[in-house]
């Protein structure tokens, strides 16, 4: 006796696995607006007042065809703070014969409209925010070591010209000191180096004379002062004598043998 079940489950499996295999139709696409619902301007106008005032509500600003009998009217939005947002109503109605009805009416953001940004949690902008700190501390860290290393570098450079000046001063002393005698024929083209030398040489042998004789005169000039000097301690008056042929009394003479120290 065949299993009936069996067959039966068989059957549901392959048409179920027909069924979504079959190419699925899309949904017509409404590009052709209603045009009883196209009219209904002053419909929508009345769903609007009910939730804005009529000073914030525009002139007209086009439809949106939603689909079949379903049609949204847009209307320009009055209020500052809302540059490319519009208020919309969607009407619709069943049938040909049927009358609009009101579905929603709302402001909805155009393509150019000025919106929020997304919405972050707490904790992913609390995450971005440490990130950023962090990368803050360590670009700061990095500028302070170069700003360490070119310091450094510029101490070294004023070490070397110091040296370098040092260097030069001592080498100008040094060239300072040299005189005609270290010089050789070959050094100066055109320069008699052994003319100049007998030159240097008298000049110093002058100069020598020059000190002696100023000295000698130096000396010459002192001996006639202590002379003269003398000469006047001579002329002066002579200190007053005592009388060979004066007598000393007796008491002069006891006075002096007073004086001796006894033996």
């Amino acid at each position: 006796m065949p299993d009936t079940e069996n067959e039966t489950d068989v059957d549901a499996t392959t048409e179920s696995s027909e069924a979504a295999s079959a190419p699925v139709e899309d949904a017509p696409v409404w590009t052709v607006p209603d045009d009883v619902l196209l009219a209904s301007v002053a419909q929508a106008l009345d769903a609007l007042k009910e939730i804005t005032p009529a000073a914030t509500i525009g002139a007209p600003a086009g439809h949106i065809v939603e689909g079949e009998h379903v049609l949204s009217l847009l209307f320009e939005c009055t209020m500052s703070g809302y540059p490319g947002w519009h208020w919309t109503v969607t009407l619709s109605r069943i049938d040909d014969e049927s009358a609009p009805s009101v579905l929603e009416a709302e402001l909805m953001p155009g393509e150019r409209a000025l919106l929020a940004p997304d919405w972050v949690p707490w904790s992913e902008r609390l995450a971005e925010y440490q990130a950023s700190q962090e990368a803050i501390a360590a670009a700061e860290a990095d500028a302070g070591d170069d700003d360490d290393e070119a310091d450094d570098e510029l101490d070294v450079d004023d070490d070397d010209e110091t040296d370098d000046d040092f260097e030069d001063e001592d080498e100008d002393g040094e060239d300072g000191e040299h005189d005609v005698h270290d010089l050789h024929p070959d050094d100066l083209d055109g320069v008699d180096i052994e003319s100049a030398d007998e030159s240097y040489d008298d000049a110093d042998d002058s100069d020598d004379s020059d000190i002696d004789d100023d000295s000698a005169a130096f000396d010459a000039e002192v001996s006639e002062a202590d002379e003269a000097e003398a000469e006047t301690d001579n002329d002066g008056p002579e200190p007053p004598a005592v009388s060979g042929g004066a007598q000393l009394t007796e008491e002069d003479q006891r006075h002096d043998e007073g004086d001796q120290p006894q033996a």
